[in-house]
């Protein structure tokens, strides 16, 4: 369930970065999520400390997650956001586990290494490098690549500093240290304008975006990365692509393209190859 609401938070985005400043649209949504999640806790009756030796990576995680939300909308302000989801979350796995190989200095496996080579050739159709390889700058797949990187990092990040807290506590903090990073990079006048001028619709999709999305859905995610470890849990994110494509399809009117489609079944294999025991 986690996974379908990041595949629909692409459409969803593409909404919202239509209506302002990008870090304006990242403050609200950090801003809202934080509120939600510290009720949550206050619910659940969770404890909000995280220990000492978990606030390096809980201040790295957070800074990652605040240039993640900066280029996943700044890629869905210039490119479409269902190629964009079948990019990133198709990559972000095979992009995770290859750093995870680095940090450990560990050789893959035969299986591993062919499930690497096809999740890069995965890439390639999906960028379609042989068409016009400059067309990545300016169509937001730059964006997206950075955002795929950034995540993949974020994921090793949470995957350590959760053991030394609640997961749900982590996330709090996570994205009250986010938010204070982007307000401090952010137009106050823009976030001010952003917020008298939203509509219905505007809001509906930040309500989405925020409380959906990131406070439950993320949140969920966080809990299995601390169980099941970076890589594994991030094996689950080859479900994203499909409810990425459908969503922008049946609310954007954003046909697949048959290079999406094929880069992204190759991705899911490479994914598949690279977990199987």
């Amino acid at each position: 369930m986690s996974m379908f609401c990041w595949g629909l938070s692409w459409a969803s985005g593409k909404v919202l970065s239509s209506y302002g400043e990008i870090l304006s649209i990242a403050l609200i949504r950090f801003a809202i999520t934080f509120i939600s999640l510290f009720f949550i806790l206050i619910f659940i009756k969770e404890k909000l400390r995280v220990e000492r030796k978990g606030w390096f990576d809980l201040i790295a995680a957070a800074l990652c997650m605040a240039l993640y939300n900066y280029f996943f909308f700044k890629g869905l302000y210039q490119g479409k956001p269902g190629a964009g989801g079948v990019l990133v979350t198709t990559l972000n796995p095979i992009i995770s586990y290859g750093i995870m190989l680095l940090m450990t200095w560990r050789k893959p496996t035969r299986k591993e290494t062919f499930g690497l080579l096809i999740g890069g050739v995965a890439g390639i159709i999906l960028l379609r490098v042989w068409v016009d390889w400059q067309s990545i700058f300016a169509s937001g797949n730059l964006y997206f690549v950075l955002a795929t990187f950034t995540w993949a990092i974020l994921s090793l990040f949470t995957a350590r500093g959760s053991r030394y807290g609640s997961p749900i506590a982590f996330s709090l903090w996570l994205y009250a240290i986010a938010f204070v990073a982007i307000l401090l990079l952010s137009n106050s006048d823009a976030t001010k304008a952003l917020l008298i001028q939203g509509d219905r619709y505007f809001w509906a999709n930040m309500l989405f975006s925020a409380v959906i999305t990131t406070t439950l859905a993320t949140t969920f995610f966080f809990v299995a990365t601390s169980r099941l470890g970076a890589s594994k849990a991030s094996s689950f994110i080859f479900l994203v692509p499909f409810s990425a494509a459908l969503g922008s399809w049946f609310f954007l009117q954003e046909i697949p393209q048959w290079y999406t489609v094929l880069g992204g079944v190759l991705g899911i294999g490479a994914v598949y190859m690279i977990n199987k025991k």
